[in-house]
């Protein structure tokens, strides 16, 4: 296993390659228009197996062509290849702990911020551990005065990098503000989501989450923990939408995504959330997620892609 992020290995059109030598052309419409879309996939080891299992690996593939097409990219990579360039770079890397994948397609050459190819695209492993640091037990939040994007601008259904721009606007003005993390709200005043993050609140031992169409991604993550809710926990499920002091009065809250996982909010806009400690839905839920992420759960194996 190569132990030296910096040294880590690359996959880019096609070829392995150390990371010092995975470039990209400074005047390409990725550089510098952010015309790219990817997914941010996560692996979980699994020391019993020893087997690294890659999460809902064709649901990512998916979700990336579709991104192709309402970005109006080329599409020349089958879900195969995807799915072949991601285990070929993870394997080369040798890997044999929790990893996170960021699979990028971009538009290279020197086109305009309108050109639809030529396409490349590069995958990235690196090890990557529990989201919610040890010493925290969840985040404090904000509402943030930035409004989310829709599908009248920018779509939030693309996983496009420009996208990401109003998801850094919200989290920067947050941590400026002394928070953890912020929520934004959609442009009809209703609770979208979190910077790269959805959310869940529970009301009387229900779960609530605003529907796909409140301005948010159509996550898998989010899908993942709507079907375990239900068939796992026996937890009724609701997406409705959800008003900003709905934060204020619910019983608790939490963040979650590939990246993010589960990580419970204690407090919005400084008003704690139920007792102002992880709720006992959000803590079944996150053991629940990354058991079945991890393989220790029966049941879930169409969910998981063993790399080795």
């Amino acid at each position: 296993m190569n132990p030296n992020i910096d040294h880590r290995l690359i996959w880019l059109n096609g070829k392995i390659v150390p990371l010092q030598d995975a470039k990209i052309n400074v005047l390409s419409p990725t550089s510098q228009f952010g015309a790219n879309v990817f997914e941010g996939i996560r692996c979980y080891w699994n020391e019993d197996h020893q087997q690294l299992y890659a999460f809902r690996l064709p649901d990512h593939y998916r979700r990336l062509k579709n991104s192709m097409k309402l970005f109006r990219m080329e599409d020349r990579y089958s879900i195969e290849k995807l799915q072949e360039g991601l285990v070929d770079v993870v394997r080369a890397n040798g890997y044999r702990e929790d990893i996170a994948v960021r699979q990028t397609v971009f538009i290279e050459g020197f086109g305009s911020w309108m050109s639809q190819g030529p396409i490349g695209m590069f995958i990235a492993p690196i090890p990557r551990g529990r989201t919610l640091e040890r010493s925290k037990l969840g985040f404090r939040c904000c509402v943030s005065s930035w409004e989310r994007i829709s599908d009248r601008n920018l779509s939030p259904r693309a996983k496009v990098g420009a996208n990401y721009i109003n998801s850094r606007m919200a989290e920067m003005e947050a941590l400026a503000n002394g928070y953890d993390s912020s929520i934004l709200m959609n442009d009809q005043g209703k609770i979208a989501e979190g910077p790269g993050s959805c959310i869940f609140i529970v009301r009387d031992g229900v779960l609530i989450t605003p529907p796909i169409t409140a301005s948010i991604l159509e996550s898998i993550t989010r899908d993942t923990i709507i079907k375990l809710a239900k068939g796992l926990l026996d937890t009724q499920v609701i997406e409705r939408d959800v008003d900003r002091t709905e934060l204020y009065v619910c019983d608790e809250v939490f963040l979650c995504g590939s990246a993010m996982e589960v990580v419970p909010v204690l407090s919005v806009d400084g008003i704690p959330v139920g007792t102002g400690l992880p709720g006992e839905l959000t803590q079944s839920i996150q053991r629940s997620y990354l058991s079945v992420t991890s393989a220790r759960v029966a049941g879930f194996s169409e969910w998981l892609t063993s790399i080795y």
